[in-house]
């Protein structure tokens, strides 16, 4: 292989990285952004240590899938808020007919922000929470369905 020709694959080879590099780190920032844990009270802007609630306009907060039903390992909830500012879903729920209930820490989501609730054991984090069962909560054909805070159904889900 002549020097030239080496050459032009070894730029070729920054380029495609570049590129794959740029487009994991684009997704990555945009997805890490979308949702947080809420402050602590001394970083808060609000004086009174508090941010002010969000209530959520009906539709703008939605079940958008449900992976993996039946399989602890792998089974998860995927919450999507559409509407404006952010979105406060300490207390909120998770529920079944069969009466398993998940409630959600404190965690606030964002414009166009997800979370994706775990059955499965885990920490935490920005965009992952977890429920620490020891079994699957969710069956295929049983309806989920998310409440807020005062038990007002903000969203149901058929699981397929």
């Amino acid at each position: 292989m002549d020097r030239r020709r080496l050459i032009y694959y070894l730029l070729l080879n920054v380029f495609v990285s570049a590129c794959v590099t740029s487009a994991i780190l684009y997704w990555y920032d945009r997805n890490y952004r979308a949702v947080t844990l809420p402050q602590s009270p001394a970083l808060s802007s609000n004086p009174t240590g508090s941010a002010p609630i969000q209530t959520a306009q009906h539709g703008t907060v939605q079940i958008v899938s449900v992976i993996g039903a039946g399989t602890l390992n792998v089974e998860s909830v995927v919450v999507k808020y559409t509407g404006d500012g952010e979105l406060d879903l300490t207390g909120w729920h998770l529920k079944d007919a069969k009466g398993s209930t998940y409630t959600f820490p404190p965690f606030k989501l964002f414009k166009n922000g997800a979370v994706q609730v775990h059955t499965a054991g885990g920490t935490n984090t920005a965009i992952d929470l977890y429920w620490n069962q020891n079994s699957a909560a969710w069956q295929s054909g049983e309806a989920v369905l998310l409440t807020d805070a005062n038990g007002n159904v903000q969203d149901s889900y058929p699981v397929p």
